[in-house]
This record gives structure tokens, sequence and C-alpha cells, in this order.
């Protein structure tokens, strides 16, 4: 295969990359239409050719900020807070419009429960993040929705009453007590593909210092938080290589990694849809879906609030860039009290609601 073959995502850019004719729609948990599909791959054309001249490297310093609010422009910092205010100070105004509605929280893990840590496999949750979050659920049906693998998120939560998904939303699973608690899994097709490739980039990324491959069961990382800057693009390149003969995966990024990961229509808006659905909340008018996270695959679950019109998106950044979010917090501590203040809120006005909907996988 040539790089032709790549999908590229709006957020992964491959310098001068063609890209092909839609296919098919592949399997999800709910079917995509092939229109929908045919316009995503307009909106990646439009994405690569506007990106014709940015190499690897200035799109990953791009999507992994490095700027603090201190030394961000001041005016450009204040002109970002105007249009995406903190949810903390609006808190009584979000509180408000609030009243009478049927919250269902989303909670990324990395950068918005547990802090961006050198090894990934040390993003530990605190003990009051996670008392913190136990509480949200005793009120609110409650989903940890994250890139990792969901049993590896699930171990850092460790919470057995929560809605799990995985892999960007590929594997949702719901709390533990539920016997028939595997709702969707929309890549399983991909599975033999995505470890063949996860070995290969272990090899081919070894002689980056820093480098390291994750295997999320659906999807795969390679983060590049310990890595040099001035490897960034070869590091690019080098995963490049490998994906160029999997035609079927696509190459995305987030915060301080490079994301593979079956090209379906598939990601954490469609999570959020899927969940939203399952429990009974798809067409009602008083549900407010409620969704924090710090990255740029939350993005796709910002998109599809601001599309419902229902619902807030609460990005996690100390630095002003583009989102689809209507508010913003600055870090997991400023997560942790917007949870605690939502908690103590409902505690006032109403007692704990029953155990969570039971909901039948879906297929």
């Amino acid at each position: 295969m040539t790089n032709q073959d790549v999908v590229v995502s709006e957020m992964g850019i491959a310098a001068g990359a063609a890209l092909p004719g839609p296919r098919p729609a592949l399997l999800a948990c709910r079917g995509a239409a092939a229109g929908a599909m045919s316009h995503r791959y307009l909106d990646l054309a439009a994405a690569a050719a506007r990106s014709a001249s940015c190499t690897w490297a200035d799109a990953m310093r791009a999507s992994s900020p490095t700027r603090s609010r201190a030394a961000a422009d001041v005016d450009e910092f204040t002109a970002w807070m105007r249009k995406h205010p903190s949810a903390l100070g609006k808190f009584e105004q979000i509180a408000s419009s609030s009243k009478g509605k049927k919250i269902v929280m989303f909670l990324d893990y990395d950068g918005t429960l547990s802090p961006i840590v050198a090894d990934p496999d040390a993003a530990y949750m605190s003990d009051a993040m996670r008392s913190a979050v136990r509480d949200v659920a005793k009120y609110f049906p409650t989903a940890i929705v994250s890139g990792r693998c969901r049993d590896k998120v699930r171990n850092f939560v460790g919470l057995s009453e929560l809605y799990y998904a995985g892999s960007h939303g590929m594997d949702i699973k719901g709390p533990s007590s539920n016997p028939e608690s595997v709702l969707c899994q929309p890549a399983s097709e991909f599975l033999p593909v995505i470890d063949e490739v996860y070995k290969l980039l272990v090899e081919k990324t070894k002689s980056t210092p820093g480098a390291k491959v994750e295997n999320n069961k659906f999807c795969l990382s390679v983060h590049f938080r310990c890595v040099d800057e001035k490897r960034w693009n070869a590091l690019a390149e080098q995963v490049k290589a490998v994906i160029k003969d999997y035609p079927k995966l696509k190459l995305t990024q987030g915060r301080k990694v490079l994301e593979i990961r079956p090209s379906i229509m598939w990601d954490k808006g469609k999570a959020l849809e899927f969940l939203l659905e399952s429990l009974g909340f798809a067409n009602c008018s008083d549900v407010l879906p409620v969704y924090i996270g710090d990255d740029r695959t939350d993005e796709d679950a910002f998109k599809v609030l601001r599309k419902r019109g229902q619902g807030l998106g609460i990005l996690v950044s100390k630095c002003p860039k583009e989102t689809n979010a209507s508010y913003s917090l600055q870090d997991p501590g400023e997560v942790m009290d917007f949870l605690l203040r939502l908690v103590e809120w409902k505690r006032k006005s109403s007692p704990p609601p029953p155990p969570p909907i039971m909901i039948r996988p879906r297929v």
C-alpha cells in the first residue's frame, strides 16, 4: 500500500497525503449512513488541503500546547475566557438552568480526573477525586469516556457503579452489577490487526528514546510525552511508515499522543449518543448531558452537544484553544471542585435517586 491509503483525521495531518474515495461504512452499534461517511471524507480532504505545508511536528505542537496561562497573551486569554467562561464562576447559572432536568455525566480520564504525567501507566487519580466521582454517581448516571483500554481505565477509577467507554468509545460496558453489561463493541473485527500493528509499532519506535506504545484493545496510542521535541517529526514518520500498509486504520493526534484507530464512524461523540439512547434519554427534552474533557478527541462529544442544542461541554485547559465546549476549567483540581459543588447542589435540592437503569447490550 502507499500513503494514499492512509486515512488522515481532521487532527492528524500527513503533508500532501491524498485521500481515498468514500468506502462503505463499517460495523457500528448503530449503523452510520453512507452519506455521513461521504461528508466525513470531504471534511478530511479539506483538512489535508489546508495543512499541505504543515509538518507532523507542527501539528503535534498544536495538539500538545505547553504554554501556561502566565505565558499566554493576556488579551488573548481574556477574550477566550469570555467565550468559554469558568464553569465554577458560572456555577449558579449552570445550576439554575439544570433545575428540573435529568443530568447525565460524561467524564474523560487523563487530564480531567487525573493529571497528565510522564508515565501513562502512572496516571493515578487521587482518593479525593475518586470520592467526588463516587458521590456524583449517586445522583446522576455517570460514564467515563476515555481513549484508554476500558479495563485499564476501570482499574484506575476503581468504581463499579459507573459506565465505562474505553478505546474512544469503541468498548462500552455498564455497571458491573448488570449481568449483560457489555453494551457496545463496534470495532471487534479489528482486534487481530490492532494486535499486529501494535507489535510492529513497538519494534519500529524502539529507536526513539521516550516513545511508548500502548495497546488500548480497539486502538493504539504512541505517547511522546517523554520524547525530545526535535525527534517528534521522526517519530511521526516511523508511525506513518507502519500505518501506510493498513488502509482500514486512521492516524489522529491528541495531547502528547498519536492515536491509531479503526476508520469507522465511531468516536466519543457517538459513544455519548449511544449511552443517552440506551438510557432512554435520546429524545428527552428534559435531559442535560454534561461532558468534561481536555483533549482533541473530546471535541467530538462537544460537537454532539452543540448540534443537539442541549447539554454542557466543559473543556479542561489552561491555554486558549479552539473548542466546541461552552465552558472551561483549568485543571483536574477545578474539575473536582465543580463535581463537589454539583453534588452539594443536588443534595440540597433532592434525595439520591434510585440505582442506575440497567440497559441491555446492543450489537
